[in-house]
């Protein structure tokens, strides 16, 4: 079993010599600090895990096998923001738990992991408490010793981790009493880095998201870059069922798929056809959880509109039955999605492409010369959807043209947004007024895919003998939603219906 702490700290480093014999200045009295306890000194041995080529390190996750001190066992470090991470343990045991190497699963895939570094650490914790005598934070001093393959560092670093709870402002307070007694805040953001750093092992930095030169090629690779990293780093935090993860993990999933249909004039679409089918079919089991949460948050705003003369029944239990035996169908089948040979082959499949890009001719020319066509022809397809849909009547037939629309909407914001840092502030204005026609006709799809549920638990209410009244008033209300929705269309529409500031 697995348990998560969420870990919010910062390192410091002593800026010389003299400052480190000094030591650590007393924190009495900095921002709320009553009392400094000593804890006393414990030496602790980790093993650091990677694959080969080191792909954890290269995107700041440590995975390390400790022994010594209060929580010895495995530990998995995911990146959250500047100081925060969340800490994943395991129980000790000689090889790497099952938990912990799945949520590394986007990341070493077939590879192995293996021992790269080892620390040794002598730490000195001191507790430092309020006037209560609440823990407000943890401060260590730690004499570090690394032992890589080929060399070995040393080092001594302090490091203060908050209590639960606790305002990471004080952070800033004993920062600024740090910095008065010769104290700096460490460059690496890990012990494992820094060691890497020191011993001549860290990986080679991996192409980043600015495009190195004003090429039509550079801007799209570098848009699938961080789209695909943004894929990869969504993957741990699905299995976590953390929230809204399946929903980012999707996005990075479409502007993917979108960005090599968009852009199939610069990467060749011959290697790339394959890997927008298979994109395909990532989002859609990922979808189906996706769809369902937003369903039911959906319903329960609705639900909470109703004046209470309108609650007949027991609505909310019911939507809560509903709700339970859909979404554990439908969680099952992300997760299967994740342990499914076919991802993983997918994921090495975009390395590859990334790796080894099959660039057109069309690459090596100006962006500001490319990207226009390409998001001008989105723009295109989304205009033609839109006047047909506009040429239906109101039933069924425009409801499913207004989805295509919406379909059309969104490809059209992802090839503007990722032709942003080509084409600056045109593609910005376009991609905002785009996403306005989206999320307008994502309200219409919403309001369609509710009211066929909301038929079903009518039909599920009676049924069960339970009065459906609630059920009707809240389908009357989505439809007239959707009815609001088509008349603003083509106002929101007009705002973004003209492109040519692009070209």
């Amino acid at each position: 079993m697995a348990d998560t702490k969420r870990e919010i700290e910062r390192k410091f480093e002593f800026t010389s010599v003299e400052a480190g014999q000094r030591g650590v200045p007393d924190l009495t009295g900095t921002a709320g600090i009553a009392a400094v306890h000593d804890r006393g000194t414990v030496d602790l041995d980790a093993v650091y895990y990677d694959t080969l080529d080191q792909r954890l390190a290269a995107d700041g996750l440590t995975l390390r096998r400790r022994t010594g001190g209060a929580d010895a066992g495995w530990h998995l470090k995911l990146p959250v923001s500047p100081d925060v991470r969340d800490e994943i343990r395991a129980g000790l045991a000689d090889t790497v738990p099952g938990a912990l190497t799945a949520l590394l699963r986007s990341r070493v895939r077939d590879g192995a992991l293996l021992p790269q570094m080892r620390l040794l650490s002598s730490r000195r914790v001191l507790h430092l408490l309020d006037a209560d005598g609440a823990l407000l934070a943890e401060l260590s001093t730690d004499a570090v010793r690394a032992e890589g393959h080929d060399a070995s560092a040393a080092w001594t670093e302090v490091e203060v981790e908050l209590a639960d709870g606790v305002d990471p402002a004080l952070l800033d307070a004993v920062e600024k009493t740090f910095r008065k007694a010769g104290l700096t805040v460490s460059e690496a953001p890990s012990k494992l880095a820094r060691a890497l750093a020191e011993t001549g092992s860290a990986p080679a930095p991996r192409p980043g998201g600015t495009p190195a030169d004003g090429t039509a090629g550079a801007h799209v690779l570098a848009y699938l870059r961080e789209q695909f990293a943004a894929l990869v780093a969504q993957d741990p935090a699905v299995r976590r069922g953390l929230p809204d993860s399946v929903h980012q993990m999707r996005v990075a999933t479409r502007r993917l798929r979108s960005a090599l249909r968009t852009y199939r004039t610069v990467v060749d679409r011959e290697r790339t056809d394959p890997l927008r089918a298979e994109l395909r079919w990532l989002a859609a089991e990922l979808g189906v959880d996706r769809d369902q949460e937003v369903l039911l948050e959906r319903l329960q705003a609705r639900i909470g509109e109703l004046p209470r003369p309108l609650l007949v029944g027991p609505v909310r239990g019911r939507l809560r039955t509903w709700n339970t035996t859909r979404r554990s169908g439908s969680r099952r089948r992300a997760l299967a999605a994740l342990d499914d040979a076919r991802y993983l082959a997918l994921l090495d499949a975009l390395d590859a492409l990334l790796q080894d890009p099959p660039l057109r001719p069309a690459a090596a020319r100006p962006a500001v010369r490319i990207l226009p066509k390409a998001v001008l022809a989105e723009h295109a397809r989304l205009s033609r959807r839109i006047e047909a849909a506009f040429a239906l009547t109101a039933g069924e037939e425009r409801d499913v043209a207004l989805h295509e629309a919406r379909k059309a909407a969104k490809r059209a914001r992802y090839a503007a947004e990722a032709a942003r840092p080509a084409l600056g502030s045109p593609a910005k204005r376009l991609a905002k007024r785009v996403k306005a026609v989206q999320t307008l006709l994502g309200d219409h799809q919403d309001s369609v895919v509710a009211r066929e549920a909301l038929r079903g638990l009518a039909l599920q209410a009676s049924g069960a003998g339970e009065p459906s009244f609630s059920w009707g008033v809240l389908y009357g209300r989505e439809e007239t939603l959707a009815a609001r929705a088509e008349r603003e269309l083509p106002e929101v529409w007009a705002e973004a219906a003209d492109p040519r500031s692009l070209t």
